[in-house]
């Protein structure tokens, strides 16, 4: 009934905003003065026949002084009536302030009826955040976390629950303020830490701040393997100017790292930019879809042979025309791959020799070896 009471009110509302400029009445001139013009001239035409009559005119004078006072007479009269007609409302007016009264109320009950649901019960607030979870909107779910969250802000658990959903709702700032609640009460965790960097770096577009770099360095102290924040330490590096320190972290991301990954093109890629040897945005070179398609029906010595026939046409390659580092450092894991580690340590000299006048390069070389168990000059 109180739905149905607003409705009646609003519609009110409406067509009085329409109604009353509409019958608002203009301030019209006042007919007074067009009135006593009129007597005046009335007047006047009096004295002309009594002047007349005394004889102190002749007729032909009289007849022009009366055709001009009558002229005048009915001009006046003419400006009073065409005040007193503006006081009258014209049919066109009476007509658009019915349609409003009577067809703006009732297009808007029509509409609603086709559109809403008048049949439907009322759905308080506080109704949809206490009714079950199941089938409701995420909004609402996060209101009845938020809702819970500050009857109980200590709940660190529930902190810990909204944060990413705050993350995929588009709002990283209070994602992020969710999860350092969730580390202050329950104690810190390296997804945790990780997300909350992420977060912060989305907040400030992609820019790593010295808040999210500390949480990515407290996750890597916690976890040394997790790839997510030694990443973005990587990034924090490169956008700090840091080019070899940026450069050492993705070869060391890099390194053993599974090429299927999601990640590693990107990371290929913000290497590549650093480096200049590898344009952003290519891979490595790698076996066709045919090779591998062959592959398949070969036997396991067929395939060895034509492993070691792409290492070796890569070492040929390498020695002839020269390469990128990170061709060289693909070289030297195929050999420790196959298990040939002479090889590998040839490769090793060979890329050192190559990068002699490139410190930079040629360091990201030994850290590479060192992480393969070999040793360089």
């Amino acid at each position: 009934m109180i739905f149905w009471m607003l409705i009646a009110g609003l519609t009110a509302l409406a067509a009085l905003s329409v109604l009353v400029p509409l019958s608002r009445k203009r301030r019209l001139p006042d007919v007074a003065p067009a009135r006593a013009d009129e007597a005046v001239y009335r007047e006047q035409l009096s004295a002309i026949d009594t002047e007349l009559e005394r004889g102190l005119i002749d007729s032909d004078t009289a007849n022009a002084a009366r055709t001009e006072v009558a002229r005048r007479l009915l001009a006046a009269h003419d400006r009073g009536s065409d005040v007193k007609s503006e006081g009258h409302k014209s049919p066109r007016l009476r007509i658009a302030q019915g349609l409003a009264l009577l067809a703006l109320p009732a297009a808007a009950f029509g509409l609603y009826l086709l559109l809403g649901s008048p049949d439907q019960p009322d759905q308080p607030l506080l109704a949809r955040l206490t009714a079950p979870a199941e089938g409701q909107s995420v909004d609402v779910l996060v209101a009845r976390v938020e809702r819970h969250l500050a009857a109980n802000p200590e709940d660190g658990q529930g902190w810990a629950v909204v944060a990413p959903v705050y993350l995929s709702l588009g709002q990283p700032r209070e994602s992020a303020k969710a999860y350092s609640n969730a580390i202050r009460i329950l104690g810190a965790r390296p997804d945790w830490l990780t997300d909350m960097g992420e977060a912060l770096t989305i907040a400030e577009q992609g820019l790593v701040t010295a808040q999210a770099r500390q949480a990515f360095e407290q996750a890597v102290a916690l976890e040394p393997d997790a790839v997510k924040p030694r990443f973005f330490l990587a990034i924090a590096l490169g956008q700090e100017g840091n080019k070899e320190a940026a450069i050492a972290a993705w070869e060391s991301l890099l390194n053993g790292a599974d090429p299927t990954a999601a990640w590693v093109r990107a990371a290929r890629q913000e290497l590549g930019q650093l480096t200049g040897s590898e344009p952003a945005g290519t891979e490595l070179p790698g076996p066709s879809q045919e090779d591998i398609a062959a592959a398949r029906d070969m036997s396991s010595d067929d395939q060895q042979a034509m492993i070691r026939n792409m290492v070796s046409g890569l070492a040929e390659r390498l020695e002839t025309e020269g390469g990128s580092v990170e061709e060289w450092s693909r070289l030297i894991r195929a050999y420790m791959v196959m298990g040939d580690k002479q090889e590998a340590q040839q490769a090793l000299a060979d890329a050192q020799a190559a990068f002699a006048e490139s410190p930079a390069d040629l360091s990201r070389i030994k850290d590479m070896a060192s992480q393969l168990g070999l040793s360089g000059s």
